[in-house]
């Protein structure tokens, strides 16, 4: 009830945790200022078709200075989601990544700041931590650059850091821990075991590499924790873990996604899929507990629940994915 009524601006509103976040936000009553990525086909990613008289939608780009200026004008709290997220497409394109995810932040910050904003959340990624020095991993694990987007979200989260400890912007950094659910792409591995498990167009399930152990918590739980980092006084200035606090391998996962649909496809490792050895994160797990002491909040859902619903939203979906292609 405390967002009820507030004006409120969500970058990345048209992505995948963005759209089901600006969803909650508006079931809390707040008023809702949605930043999509401007295309020419006037598209609206995953808010597509949403008309709630509380959602305003904004075409734009982080990247612009002056743009962000505008945004935020108005905003009482800011969700800041807008970035690029795929790890493979970082490798070919590194610079736009820091350019979105670093300077863009930079942007919204400073104008944040400027517009004395009451609040600032901001998404980090479990990406930062890199392969894990101990598990479960806490907020104090060291940051480790395995790849350009990895470097970029660090950079980006200091960033924000820089902001609180400097100018007094009350910022929240919030660092998910493999979100997954209805509306993920096929960039993701869960929607892309899916898809092909499904399609009758692939003969098998084609992964990387099948050892590396994630920390997956279901879409709804961390729009929760974004509302609860959004209103608690005792997370600002504060980086805190949204995971379940528990580990599965990607192999372990394909083989239960494989058992519920109820397919005998096997799981194949193709090689274009496997990320460079030196880059790859074996495992991620969160220690969470900062998050639950702090402000109450944890996790709701299981995986195998979290999973039936996703399943069944691709199974309704499935022409919008390319099974039979590897999605960057």
């Amino acid at each position: 009830m405390k967002l009820k009524g507030k004006q409120v601006l969500v970058t990345g509103a048209g992505g995948f945790i963005g759209s089901h976040l600006t969803e909650t936000l508006l079931e809390e009553g707040a008023k809702v200022r949605a930043l999509v990525h401007y295309n020419s086909t006037g598209s609206w990613g995953m808010l597509e078709g949403n008309r709630h008289s509380n959602l305003a939608v904004i075409a734009g780009d982080v990247c612009d200075p002056y743009f962000c200026q505008t945004l935020v004008k108005g905003s009482e709290i800011v969700f800041h989601l807008a970035a690029l997220i795929a790890i493979p497409y970082s490798y070919a394109a590194p610079q736009s990544y820091f350019q979105t995810n670093t300077l863009g932040t930079i942007n919204l910050l400073q104008a944040a700041r400027e517009q004395k904003v009451a609040r600032f959340i901001h998404t980090s990624t479990s990406e930062v931590y890199g392969t894990a020095q101990y598990v479960p991993i806490d907020e104090k694990h060291p940051l480790q650059g395995q790849s350009p987007y990895s470097a970029s979200k660090i950079a980006a989260d200091k960033a924000a850091e820089s902001y609180f400890c400097s100018f007094g912007l009350p910022v929240t950094t919030v660092r998910p821990f493999n979100t997954y659910g209805p509306r993920q792409s096929a960039r993701a591995f869960i929607p892309t075991v899916i898809c092909q498990a499904l399609s009758p167009k692939s003969r098998v399930v084609k992964l990387g590499s099948l050892k590396p152990v994630r920390d997956l918590t279901f879409v709804k739980d961390t729009a929760a924790g974004y509302l609860v980092a959004a209103i608690h006084p005792k997370l600002v200035g504060e980086t805190v873990n949204l995971g379940v606090g528990k580990g599965y391998s990607i192999g372990e996962v394909a083989r239960l996604i494989i058992k519920i649909i109820g397919t005998d496809k096997k799981i194949v490792v193709d090689q274009q899929r496997v990320r460079p050895g030196k880059s790859e994160v074996w495992r991620l797990v969160s220690n969470n507990q900062k998050m639950k002491t702090l402000t109450g909040w944890q996790p709701q859902t299981n995986l195998k629940s979290g999973l039936q619903q996703t399943i069944r939203w691709v199974k309704d979906n499935l022409a919008q994915y390319k099974s039979e292609i590897y999605n960057l």
